[in-house]
């Protein structure tokens, strides 16, 4: 049976393969190869599978090229939409800032409004209650007074009886002459006193009107000013919080520490509040201690943001080569952990500190190249890798915005670029956690 199938398989073989012989002949000899029509068989097989592969790689290659131009293609309109975005966001920024000076300015000269006005109610309640106290003696004096021209008109009806009573004597006339006279002139004298009474009276009292509009447009006028203060500190502060709550930073724990490092008395941490002078406060007493607490909150959060890493290693042109996370490494084509983000400029570009702190390293590290290394507040690092030249010392502080480095191809790289690393406690976190969080801040 078996050898029917071979003889078969062997005559269809025969049919597409004959057998061929190859006469290889020289000087002095001749000899020849035969090709069977398996070897055949086996011949053609390699050549189609050859001429296969030669063409998938043909294809392959084709369309991996085809793919690169478009990637790059699609690569410079990224470049070009985020260089635009990135002037947008700059000039906002600028922006932002500008009108940040402004409220500054503007809170700092409504705080001085406010001390004057304060001390000016001071002055008008002191004078409210003295006038108080002088319409209540004028009152005293005029009740007095009405009383003693009721009195003294009692006397000179009495007078008057007695005289009608004895006759019209001569004598009698003589004698009370006298009297009388003295009695007209002290009732003339006590309704002269008794009107200027009267009108000193109803003076202090249109002046205690005038005095309480005056209170009460100051108040209206201090109330206005609170206002806008208020709405510039929830305007300024709510911002700063929200950036920091986007990084992951527990807002109440940054600020005691930055507070703990300013508590020295006299220094910018001091507490703020408006004395009461044993009194009971006021409420536009306790509205300005809450927005001086706000703008102490404020200047904490100032501090605190120059500590963290809110801000760009690169302020030149530039362009993200590549973010956080796993990716194909480009030396070995192997599936890596990249523990930073890669900003990519010219040779020479300057580098900045991101936030204010402490060189700890500043030398060649492998695979990093020339490194800078800068320990910050809160447990924060940043590295900075593959720099041409460093600019800084170990043991040197630094602060946000200045230059420690240029840009370069130093150590394991492919090209020239920043290598740029947050840490948090020993464990790297996504950069631009940080950058996205102060995008609308500063």
């Amino acid at each position: 049976m078996r050898t029917r199938i071979a003889i078969k398989i062997h005559s269809i073989l025969e049919a597409y393969f004959p057998e061929r012989r190859v006469f290889l002949k020289s000087d002095n000899d001749t000899r020849f190869i035969r090709l069977r029509p398996g070897t055949q068989l086996v011949a053609f097989a390699g050549s189609a599978l050859l001429v296969a592969w030669a063409i998938v790689a043909t294809a392959v290659i084709l369309m991996d090229s085809i793919g690169s131009g478009n990637f790059r293609e699609q690569a410079k309109r990224d470049q070009r939409t985020y260089q635009a975005r990135l002037n947008d966001l700059s000039s906002q920024r600028d922006g932002r800032a500008t009108e940040a000076l402004a409220a500054q300015e503007r809170f700092n000269v409504a705080l001085k409004q406010i001390s004057v006005m304060q001390s000016e109610l001071l002055q008008s309640e002191t004078r409210r209650r003295e006038l108080e106290t002088g319409i209540d003696v004028i009152q005293s004096t005029l009740r007095q007074t009405m009383q003693d021209r009721e009195a003294a008109r009692t006397q000179l009806a009495e007078l008057e009886g007695s005289l009608e009573d004895g006759g019209t004597g001569t004598v009698r006339t003589a004698s009370n002459a006298a009297p009388l006279g003295f009695m007209a002139e002290a009732l003339e004298q006590t309704a002269k006193e008794r009107d200027k009474v009267v009108a000193d009276a109803q003076e202090a009292l249109l002046e205690a009107d005038r005095m309480s509009q005056q209170i009460a447009l100051m108040r209206d006028q201090n109330d206005a000013i609170f206002r806008q203060l208020e709405q510039a500190m929830s305007v300024s502060v709510a911002p700063l919080d929200k950036m920091f709550r986007s990084a992951g930073m527990p807002t109440d724990r940054i600020l005691e520490t930055v507070r703990r490092g300013y508590s020295g008395q006299g220094g910018p941490m001091t507490p703020l509040t408006f004395s009461t002078r044993g009194e009971e406060p006021s409420v536009d007493t306790l509205r300005a201690n809450r927005l001086l607490n706000q703008m102490d909150r404020l200047n904490l959060y100032r501090i605190a943001a120059e500590k963290a890493p809110f801000a760009n290693p690169v302020k030149n042109a530039f362009r993200f080569t590549s973010k956080f996370g796993y990716r194909r490494d480009p030396k070995t084509g192997g599936r890596r952990m990249h523990s930073g983000v890669d900003f990519a400029a010219s040779s020479g570009t300057p580098l900045y500190a991101t936030a204010d702190g402490v060189v700890t390293h500043a030398g060649w590290q492998s695979g990093y190249g020339r490194l800078v290394k800068i320990q910050h507040e809160f447990g924060i690092e940043t590295r900075y890798a593959h720099q041409s030249r460093i600019r800084v010392k170990v043991g040197q502080r630094v602060s946000r915005g200045q230059h420690i480095g240029d840009m370069g191809a130093s150590g394991r790289v492919t090209g020239v670029h920043l290598h740029y690393e947050v840490r948090v406690g020993g464990k790297a976190v996504n950069p631009m956690i940080y950058i996205k969080a102060a995008n609308d801040v500063f």
